[in-house]
């Protein structure tokens, strides 16, 4: 009997009764629902559409032993301007502004704006806050069909335990793109 408890306090030292049964390895930063609309395992780099459109982002921890738990609402998020894009701007030349955290995004209301664009919260929600941006350009203006590449975009990722997530690019279409021969509407970037 004293053995039973003796090997139950080492286990429940160790974790075995916590649901950790080892190391924090990695994290794992992707997109769960787009405008509200559920997707499976979105990342890499997801476009942030419309004004006031929105990204649902999940963190996933992966331990040594191979479980995994979902630290969503646990772990702290980041958001920057990516410092690694050439031009960092918009289709109109315009330089992106630092993204916000609620519940002052933007200040001021009126331009001339100091940050906003991409606002994050610790829930893990991106939104689409004024001003409004484009940060795609269509490279192929006068082809047979537009050639999309992002100038700017925000790089975002969250830490746990200090472990932190792999990068999340999300360029920004909340506002239109310039009208050409191969983009008569005006979309900001591809649509699928």
């Amino acid at each position: 009997m004293l053995a039973c408890v003796v090997l139950a306090v080492i286990l429940a030292g160790c974790g075995a009764f916590k649901g950790q049964t080892s190391d924090l390895k990695t994290i794992s930063l992707t997109v769960s629902a787009i405008n509200g609309a559920p997707v499976t395992g979105a990342g890499g780099t997801v476009t942030l559409q419309g004004l006031g459109g929105t990204l649902q982002l999940q963190a996933t921890a992966e331990y040594t032993g191979g479980t995994t738990k979902d630290i969503t609402h646990v772990a702290v998020y980041s958001a920057m301007v990516d410092p690694n894009n050439s031009s960092n701007g918009d289709d109109f030349g315009d330089l992106l502004i630092p993204p916000c955290q609620p519940p002052s995004c933007p200040v001021p209301v009126d331009p001339p704006y100091t940050n906003g664009t991409l606002e994050f919260s610790q829930t893990g929600l991106l939104t689409a806050v004024e001003p409004a941006e484009c940060t795609w350009v269509n490279s192929d203006p006068d082809g047979t069909s537009p050639a999309w590449s992002f100038v700017g975009d925000y790089v975002v990722t969250v830490t746990y335990k200090g472990i932190t997530s792999n990068p999340l690019y999300v360029p920004i279409g909340s506002a239109a793109g310039v009208v050409s021969k191969t983009n008569p509407t005006g979309s900001c970037g591809p649509t699928s």
